[in-house]
């Protein structure tokens, strides 16, 4: 089996089975929510990793609604999906500012099959996490925002990350963006599982996006720097 064919038989049979969730926050799994997910996970991995090359694993928190909560590509939103991966989408088309960041730093690695080729996203969370306002709107919520959540699926996301290690990813260094909260609790993980000999975190590129923008090209390099040290 190539890369690709691990990677869209491990979307495919994405379900959580654990212990009910905090209430009030629901699930969100894209690949069974839509119908095309799984249509564009094919595609994109079939074209962008169809070898049997490793990469290294770069883990973000958990899906978003606007990116891969409908594309079921990490940190890609429609609009990039169909500009940047060139690959078919059709519905809503939403932006997402984590993407925009994410793609400008693709370009300026050496483009999306060149970074692609050496990388794989995911989260230790594969699936996503919602909740809804007083207003009755739904909004993102991260597998850290409660106690109660992480005491949930913390048995699931060591599951998923064994599952992402089996896929073919270089174990000797993961990338995790988000410099707080994600990065603790994974180097906590990581300390007990021993999954990757280190972890090296980047600022999570929303944060970039909302707080650093007017420094946006500092973070690109920085990313750039960190992933040309791992370059095989």
């Amino acid at each position: 089996m190539t890369f690709a064919d691990k990677a869209i038989l491990f979307n495919k049979n994405l379900k959580y089975t654990g212990p009910p969730l905090p209430r009030g926050i629901r699930i969100m799994n894209p690949f069974t929510e839509f119908e095309q997910t799984m249509e564009i996970v094919e595609s994109f991995y079939q074209k962008y990793c169809n070898d049997n090359n490793p990469r290294h694993l770069i883990l973000g928190i958990n899906p978003s609604r606007l990116g891969a909560g409908l594309t079921g590509i990490p940190f890609t939103d429609p609009k990039r999906l169909k500009s940047e991966c060139h690959i078919k989408y059709e519905g809503r088309i939403t932006h997402e500012l984590s993407s925009v960041f994410i793609y400008e730093m693709i370009k300026a690695y050496g483009g999306v099959e060149a970074f692609y080729k050496d990388f794989y996203i995911n989260s230790p969370s594969p699936l996503g996490f919602t909740s809804v306002d007083n207003n009755g709107k739904e909004k993102n919520y991260n597998y850290y925002d409660s106690k109660e959540l992480i005491h949930s699926v913390k048995d699931f996301m060591i599951e998923s990350i064994h599952k992402l290690i089996k896929l073919g990813v270089y174990t000797d260094t993961c990338f995790c963006f988000g410099t707080g909260k994600n990065a603790k609790f994974l180097n906590k993980l990581n300390e007990e599982h021993h999954f990757f000999k280190k972890i090296i975190a980047l600022e999570h590129p929303r944060f970039i996006m909302q707080y650093k923008s007017s420094e946006k090209q500092f973070y690109i390099d920085k990313y750039i720097s960190a992933f040309d040290s791992v370059r095989h």
